[in-house]
């Protein structure tokens, strides 16, 4: 150690007592600084005036520097670790419907609404046991060219196990850039088989509604509510009716949903005048969403399908033609999801889902954990010389409808 005695004019001395005076206005400047930025914060919590600017919020600064300073492996970067703490704030009010999506999931969401992105061209969704199974796919896309089939279940995304993965997490690993490779590892319970298929990823635009014929019926598969939804499938309709059908399915499996206004106007296209939905917010006010009389498809005999991939949204529509007597529903119990969230976009493309009402159907039923029970159960969903079960549990409904008056539970293996 060196020490300057007073008096010492060596040349260290010198540059010692040159630095000082800088070194203290230094200190100085940067005390200013702390200040100036501990009274802005002060301001700051002052003007929002949040109940939560208390003493006990210490916890977490006093958690994050514990972690900085004693962490023994490489720490991620704030952001993610703000992006995490964000995370469990909303993970901790106990509502899967309500939760933080970093900027990559919430791109999700996005891409959905826009129907566009790289992925392998196919519809998925989560059966009752939480597997990803394949609903439906698009001709002249990577997952029908590759083999896979609608029912095949996958397990794991380029070697990664998925089991216990939501929706949202799966089908952002499904999704990527358009020409990279992704592998999927299939169980198909059509035969019982396991194996191994890589596809390349292609620009897949999502279809809204798609419609065909059957033995004289129409069919429409809705696979979204968003924006256009209602235009596209009385569309569909329309044609199919001009062209003579006895009967209409309406399709909605893996149909996740979207919007509640949609919901209520496609619903209005089958119903004449009365209650669709019914939404309670938590202070316990209650709206109630009607159809008016004179739609294109109120007097066509009417069948839906759901599965446990129809949602939100599809269970709205379901709910109202099943309680009101307008349609049978044909499949297996829908989701369950009769909750209504706000989406808000925040700094940095993230985003926060809270949960703010609860949907009823018309008989006044809650859909939220509970789902749609189907009038009429198909418990076999393998598909036998190219059929859909599914379809052809609807035709042999509509083939007797004039016989039934009203529909008994049952199960068609």
């Amino acid at each position: 150690m060196i020490v300057h005695k007073p008096g010492d004019d060596s040349p260290s001395a010198q540059a010692k007592r040159l630095a000082s005076p800088l070194r203290t206005q230094m200190l100085f400047a940067g005390a200013l600084i702390a200040a100036i930025a501990f009274l802005g914060g002060v301001w700051f919590a002052d003007q929002v005036d949040s109940p939560h600017n208390t003493d006990e919020f210490d916890l977490f600064w006093q958690s994050w520097a514990i972690l900085e300073d004693e962490f023994y492996y490489e720490l991620p970067a704030d952001q993610e670790l703000i992006y995490g703490a964000t995370q469990g704030l909303l993970a901790a009010a106990g509502d899967r419907y309500t939760f933080f999506a970093p900027p990559q999931a919430a791109a999700y969401d996005r891409q959905t609404l826009a129907g566009e992105f790289g992925g392998i061209g196919a519809y998925v969704g989560l059966d009752a046991d939480g597997r990803l199974v394949i609903t439906a796919l698009f001709s002249g896309f990577p997952a029908k060219e590759a083999g896979l089939l609608a029912q095949d279940v996958i397990e794991e995304i380029d070697g990664v196990p998925i089991a216990g993965w939501t929706l949202e997490a799966a089908v952002g690993r499904l999704r990527g850039e358009i020409g990279s490779e992704v592998t999927l590892s299939v169980y198909r319970p059509a035969d019982g088989s396991r194996f191994t298929v890589t596809i390349t990823r292609a620009r897949v635009e999502l279809p809204t509604v798609i419609a065909d014929t059957y033995e004289g019926v129409g069919y429409v598969r809705l696979f979204t509510f968003n924006d256009r939804a209602t235009e596209l499938l009385e569309g569909e309709i329309e044609t199919l009716i001009e062209g003579g059908v006895m009967g209409l399915i309406l399709d909605l499996r893996g149909n996740p949903g979207g919007l509640l206004d949609q919901a209520v106007s496609v619903g209005d296209l089958f119903l004449d005048e009365g209650a669709i939905v019914t939404q309670q917010d938590r202070q316990g006010r209650r709206t109630t969403y009607r159809s008016q009389t004179g739609q294109i498809a109120e007097g066509i005999p009417l069948v839906v399908l759901i599965d446990g991939g129809s949602a939100s949204a599809s269970e709205v529509v379901a709910g109202a033609l099943q309680d009101r007597g307008r349609a049978a529903l044909i499949g297996q119990s829908s989701f369950g999801k009769g909750s209504v969230q706000h989406v808000h976009d925040l700094p940095g493309g993230s985003q926060v889902h809270v949960t703010v009402a609860l949907w009823f159907t018309p008989n006044e039923t809650p859909i939220q954990d509970q789902g749609l029970t189907p009038d009429v159960v198909v418990e076999d969903t393998a598909a036998e010389d190219g059929r859909d079960p599914f379809v052809d549990a609807a035709l042999a409904y509509l083939a007797q409808r004039e016989d039934i008056a009203e529909p008994e539970a049952q199960t068609l293996e």
